[in-house]
């Protein structure tokens, strides 16, 4: 199951990413060129080298922003953990307790969507904007404008996102593996046997 949901991620982070080159490409080209290129790339064959490039870029685009991400990442893990051992040895414990380990597995998929959109919505901004400038449409400073808070604020809005879950994250996980919450209840303790006369 979460070898099936990981693939999804990373599917919809690379649809979104391989969307984004398209619109740069187009814009690059140009109108002429693009209606010369539109008939091939309707055919199934294309569709299925897309969806198949899409989720290789996927991988390579999740990679891509856990490294932009890594310091404020390790800067939020400080927080709640002292030391990378002592992270290690929490999600150890958490592995554990199937119910928590699968509300972390979530956690780790919205985490996985926000990061790769907050590039996405970078890419798109810019390859929009370009393409505004290339071909002729009304209201262009209007467009531009519009496409670009937009896309500013879809950026900011997934990065902040991602800031919340992760910080979140840590700070429950520390909660749920200390001593005092991972510590079963007490039995009930034995009956005094029955004094005899």
């Amino acid at each position: 199951m979460a070898a099936t949901a990981m693939f999804v991620e990373v599917l919809v982070v690379g649809i979104g990413f391989l969307t984004g080159l398209g619109i740069l490409a187009a814009a690059i080209a140009g109108p002429g060129n693009t209606r010369r290129l539109a008939p091939a790339a309707g055919t199934p064959l294309a569709a299925g080298a897309a969806l198949a490039c899409a989720y290789a870029l996927g991988i390579l685009l999740d990679r891509a922003a856990d490294t932009v991400l890594a310091a404020v990442r390790r800067r939020l893990r400080s927080q709640s953990f002292p030391t990378s051992a002592a992270y290690a040895q929490a999600r150890l414990k958490l592995a554990e307790i199937p119910a928590l380990a699968a509300r972390a597995d979530y956690a780790r998929s919205r985490l996985r969507i926000c990061r790769g959109w907050m590039l996405n919505s970078i890419l798109f901004t810019l390859a929009t904007d370009l393409a505004l400038w290339r071909y002729p449409v009304e209201h262009r400073p209007l467009l531009l404008a519009t496409a670009t808070v937009l896309g500013a604020l879809a950026a900011v809005g997934f990065y902040l996102s991602w800031h919340t879950i992760t910080a979140t994250g840590y700070r429950k996980l520390a909660a749920q593996t200390t001593p005092a919450a991972t510590q079963t209840v007490p039995s009930q303790p034995p009956a005094p046997a029955p004094q005899t006369p």
